[in-house]
């Protein structure tokens, strides 16, 4: 049953064929009648997660430029927390990557991604000030956050040629995006 729940979600997602092929998750019960759900498939939802993290990145970015143009503070706001969330799933991707003993290029970009997360809690959260207005520091936080992105795009594309179309046409439709908070 659960192989098959796994199963349709990935094929619901628009996983990659090889994502669900070949499923097995193996159901154990422990002495205190617990259930436990193992997999041997983690290194693939790792990927799942991190391809769906840098989706939801640039999808989150794009609504900040469209609400930011049209002045919705609670949209703004809502994206921005969306955004600074994804800590969480990259910070997860990037343990199980150094676990597998991934490629060192992968890791880095992992870490730029990080990077560029902290440094827009810090920003924007914690420190609260006008950085964007300030070109000695504005300047540096878009080339992180153009690494980052780029990383995004670079991973993905090493996990699988079609996401990383889909994670750069993303990227395509954020600067979209931005071209219409700036021109529109």
């Amino acid at each position: 049953m659960y192989g098959l729940a796994y199963t349709g979600l990935l094929k619901f997602i628009g996983a990659p064929k090889k994502y669900y092929n070949n499923i097995s998750i193996m159901v154990r019960v422990d002495k205190e009648k617990k259930v436990h759900l193992e997999s041997n498939n983690l290194n693939k939802l790792k990927d799942i997660l991190f391809i769906a993290s840098s989706i939801t990145f640039n999808i989150a970015v794009s609504i900040i430029y469209i609400a930011s143009k049209i002045d919705n503070q609670v949209l703004l706001r809502f994206s921005g927390i969306v955004v600074v969330s994804l800590f969480i799933p990259f910070t997860i991707s990037l343990i199980g990557y150094i676990k597998d003993k991934a490629k060192k290029r992968i890791i880095i970009s992992l870490i730029i991604i990080l990077f560029y997360l902290f440094l827009e809690v810090l920003l924007d959260y914690i420190l609260k000030i006008p950085f964007r207005e300030i070109l000695a520091i504005h300047v540096p936080y878009i080339i992180v956050f153009y690494a980052a992105a780029f990383s995004m795009i670079g991973v993905s594309r090493s996990i699988s040629r079609k996401m990383g179309f889909i994670v750069l046409a993303m990227f395509f439709i954020l600067l979209a995006c931005l071209a219409y908070t700036f021109l529109g």
